[in-house]
């Protein structure tokens, strides 16, 4: 049987969401798109899924018996509104990070989803379905004895004019604070920003590079490079250190040449090429298990503890060098 999924939210993810499970997965097909932008999914329903209803609202798409599973990719501002619909009715639903722009909003999915007794939510850490982030949790949990120390980077060639300092946390860093908690399978106890030298090439409102330090429950230091004006290209690096060894997330496969008396690769420039294919693999995990009635992968608990982890990073940037502890709730049994 092929589960029907409707699209809330047709810009840029949406639409690639909806391209993709249309014509690269199976098992799933696109029945109905809302967005507050008609236009945009007008376009998405001509250019992708032709016989897609459209909807008014995204309340009224979740609401729709024609529709078994829902995708929420629209502005973080709204998500919470539709995972709790999506809860009320019952539908599972994969939502785009962030799960909720405030912790509070976050803890009211966490609590919806548990007073159903069911998990419903998926949230859009793609990072744990990469093949390089799948292969090092392989070896850190197998062979390098415990983790000690964690170092990072996570660095972008440019980013626009209306990127922030806050944003280094809520859009870039976010995707380092659930991958790193899955990767140790551990949380976190407190977090420190500090700042070394500014790049020129940053501008007043942007604090770039900057340095997080977090320290985790097992006792793990982690450090963290935010580097959004690199220029050079899309670099994630990671190298976890054990008692017995180290390992480093593989480099993206690309083709070495010797030419001009250099030897070289390309580098990435842009995040999507480099997470491509995760994006296939966590939408069929997502279809597999919507298809049972139920979610899988990254859940709302997950989506919580990244938007209070996010808001400590936050205020460790508002008050530069001093350390901000980090305190979790109790984990409900429904995530365990």
């Amino acid at each position: 049987m092929t589960l029907r999924i409707g699209v809330i939210g047709t810009g840029m993810i949406g639409s690639d969401h909806a391209r993709r499970i249309q014509t690269v997965l199976a098992g799933a097909s696109i029945v109905a798109l809302s967005d507050v932008n008609i236009d945009g999914a007008r376009a998405v329903q001509s250019e992708i899924a032709p016989d897609a209803v459209l909807y008014s609202t995204g309340e009224e798409l979740i609401a729709s018996p024609d529709v078994d599973a829902v995708l929420i990719t629209s502005w973080g501002g709204t998500h919470a509104q539709y995972v709790l619909a999506a809860i009320a009715a019952g539908k599972p639903c994969f939502c785009e990070k962030p799960l909720a722009t405030t912790a509070d909003d976050a803890r009211r999915i966490v609590d919806a989803e548990v007073a159903y007794g069911k998990r419903l939510v998926q949230v859009g850490f793609m990072r744990r379905y990469d093949a390089g982030y799948r292969l090092l949790k392989k070896v850190v949990d197998s062979e390098i004895g415990t983790p000690l120390m964690v170092h990072t980077a996570h660095r972008n060639p440019t980013v626009p004019e209306q990127y922030v300092t806050p944003m280094a946390i809520h859009d870039t860093l976010i995707h380092e604070i659930d991958v790193f908690r899955w990767l140790l399978d551990d949380d976190y106890v407190s977090a420190q920003v500090v700042f070394p030298r500014a790049s020129r090439h940053s501008h007043a409102k942007l604090a770039d590079p900057q340095i997080v330090l977090f320290e985790t429950k097992k006792g793990v230091r982690i450090d963290v490079e935010i580097f959004v004006n690199c220029r050079y290209g899309y670099d994630i690096q990671c190298q976890v250190v054990g008692e017995e060894g180290l390992a480093n997330l593989p480099e993206p496969m690309a083709i070495v040449t010797r030419k001009d008396a250099k030897v070289q690769n390309a580098i990435l420039t842009d995040w999507k090429d480099r997470f491509v294919d995760s994006y296939d693999v966590e939408l069929a995990d997502f279809i597999q298990a919507a298809s049972r009635g139920t979610a899988a992968g990254p859940s709302s608990w997950d989506g919580y503890v990244a938007s209070i982890t996010s808001d400590a990073c936050v205020e460790a940037q508002e008050k530069a060098g001093q350390i901000i502890d980090i305190a979790l709730p109790e984990r409900p049994s429904l995530y365990n």
